[in-house]
C-alpha cells in the first residue's frame, strides 16, 4: 500500500535511469523525502547513488548493486537482492528482507547494512568500515581483506572466513566451517559485547545476546612479506 506522503516510482512505467536520476535530484529531500518503488522484477541499480537522507522502500526483489554507493539514504528491499547490494556505501541504512547474493556490502567504508536472510559468498569483502548484521548464514570468504567494519554472523559462516584480513571485526553466533589465512578467534571482551548491544539496537533487535558470538581477527602475520609465513599467502 502507498503512504499518502510516498513518491511512486512505476518501474513498469519508467526506466531503471529515469528512477535514479529522480532520486538524484537536488531537491529530493525536501520535495520527496519517501519513495516506494513497484514492479521492481529484479532490475539491477536500483536506488545507486543517492546522497540525501530519503526512505527508499523496494516491493519486490532487486538485482545487482542495488543501493551501490549509498549516501545517507535508508534503502529498504522487501524480497532478494542480487550481487553487491550495498556496495562501496559510505554512510546510511540498507535493508535487505530475504538473502543477499555475493558480495554483499563490498568495499562499504560506512553505514549500516542488514541482511535479514543468508548472505553468499564474500560477504563484507574489502570491507573498509562498514558495519554488516546477517541474520542467517553467509558464504565462503566472508570478510575478504577486510580491512574496517563489523560483521555479524547470527547464523553459520563458510570456509575461509576473514581471509587476509586486516582489522575489520568479525562475530559469529553459529559453526565456522574454517578461518581463512592470518584469520583467529579472540577472546570476547566486555567492550565487544558492549559494541554488539549497539549494533542491534541500531538494527532494532531485541532478542540477540552479544554473549552468545565469538569474535575474530587479525593475528596481524601478513601485514608485511615475512619468508617464514610464506605458505600463508
Amino acid at each position: 500500500m502507498i503512504a499518502a506522503h510516498e513518491a511512486l516510482a512505476d518501474l513498469d512505467a519508467m526506466t531503471v535511469r529515469e528512477l535514479n536520476a529522480a532520486l538524484h535530484a537536488p531537491d529530493v529531500a525536501t520535495a520527496a523525502p519517501a519513495w516506494r518503488i513497484v514492479n521492481p522484477h529484479g532490475a539491477h541499480a536500483l536506488a545507486c547513488g543517492i546522497d540525501a537522507p530519503i526512505r527508499v522502500d523496494i516491493d519486490g526483489h532487486a538485482g545487482y548493486y542495488c543501493a551501490g554507493m549509498n549516501q545517507r539514504a535508508t534503502v529498504h528491499v522487501h524480497g532478494n537482492a542480487g550481487t553487491g547490494v550495498g556496495e562501496n556505501m559510505a554512510s546510511g541504512s540498507v535493508i535487505v528482507d530475504g538473502d543477499a547474493s555475493q558480495s554483499a556490502g563490498a568495499s562499504g567504508i560506512g553505514g549500516l547494512l542488514r541482511i535479514r536472510g543468508n548472505a553468499a559468498a564474500r560477504c563484507g569483502i574489502s570491507m573498509k568500515g562498514v558495519d554488516i548484521v546477517v541474520g542467517g548464514d553467509v558464504g565462503h570468504l566472508a570478510a575478504f581483506m577486510g580491512q574496517a567494519g563489523t560483521l555479524v554472523v547470527c547464523g553459520d559462516a563458510g570456509d575461509a572466513l576473514g581471509d587476509s584480513l586486516y582489522e575489520a571485526r568479525i562475530f559469529v553466533r553459529g559453526r565456522v566451517a574454517s578461518l581463512g589465512a592470518d584469520c583467529i578467534e579472540k577472546p570476547l571482551r566486555e567492550a565487544d559485547r558492549a559494541q554488539l548491544a549497539a549494533l542491534f539496537e541500531r538494527c532494532g533487535e531485541t532478542g540477540l545476546d552479544p554473549a552468545a558470538f565469538r569474535r575474530y581477527g587479525s593475528a596481524r602475520r601478513l601485514y608485511h612479506f615475512h619468508v617464514d609465513q610464506a605458505g600463508a599467502y
